[in-house]
């Protein structure tokens, strides 16, 4: 889910990236019924049933709210994560037709949490919609008030996160490539796609690590607040982010004394 209008460069990037993510984590997951091939509709809502979400495989659907059109999922998105009261106002329709492929509500879930990977994915999904949304919002807010989340470039040599700062975002790298250390030693790499800085933000500690760009980069900046917020109303994603934050922490451990025994 995006909003409508002209995006950045880095947001267009971010958008065609996010797009690709539900495929994977849907992998291995057969749909509960055939593909639904809908022709273009001013009100969807009588044929999308609320125990199921869609993997949107051809088409454009928009949604409004209040009759102003505000939204839009594409090919490759997930139609029907949002949900409750709050979207009870939002109006779905398409201009053309479209081809959806079901999968019933509860099975996505499990089989989303079922595998670490596929669960840092889907969290990397719905993260990268609330940057985009968060980015969208600050846009139309006077500068003096706008917030730090959204996007940022940085050169080859920018530091990230620095050692013993106070953790205010979670980062993720949309291109580029980074490296981290501690007390100066180089112990590990951060790719793309990587979510990290989030140890600190979940535990209130003090950057444990410096990161610092290898190479020109693109980061996707989300406030520790919102995070938060995300990994509490949706507990299995922060389960799924510690779980591979530990698996990290042993391989750094690893690492760490491989060195020790050389020197």
């Amino acid at each position: 889910m995006y909003l409508l209008g002209e995006q950045s460069a880095s947001a267009d990037a971010l958008i065609n990236r996010l797009q690709s993510l539900p495929p994977q984590c849907l992998a291995g997951l057969a749909p509960c019924g055939p593909v639904l091939e809908l022709a273009a509709s001013e009100d969807l809502s009588t044929a999308l049933s609320p125990d199921r979400l869609f993997l949107v495989s051809d088409g454009v659907i928009n949604g409004s709210f209040a009759g102003r059109a505000l939204f839009y999922w594409q090919e490759g998105d997930l139609l029907g994560l949002q949900q409750g009261p709050e979207w009870a106002d939002c109006h779905l329709r398409s201009d053309g037709p479209l081809r959806l492929t079901p999968f019933l509500r509860s099975d996505l879930f499990q089989h989303m949490y079922a595998d670490p990977l596929r669960a840092e994915r889907f969290a990397a999904y719905l993260l990268g919609q609330m940057a985009l949304l968060a980015h969208a919002v600050a846009e139309f807010k006077p500068r003096e008030f706008r917030s730090t989340n959204g996007f940022k470039r940085v050169e080859a040599g920018a530091v990230l996160i620095r050692q013993g700062d106070l953790a205010d975002h979670v980062f993720v790298i949309i291109e580029g490539h980074a490296e981290a250390f501690v007390n100066g030693h180089k112990v590990g790499e951060v790719p793309r796609d990587e979510i990290f800085g989030a140890m600190a933000v979940f535990t209130g500690e003090p950057r444990n690590a410096t990161v610092i760009a290898r190479e020109p980069s693109t980061l996707m900046l989300i406030p520790g607040d919102q995070f938060l917020s995300m990994t509490r109303t949706n507990p299995k994603i922060a389960h799924s982010l510690i779980d591979s934050m530990a698996r990290r922490i042993d391989q750094l451990n690893r690492q760490l004394a491989a060195s020790n025994n050389i020197d």
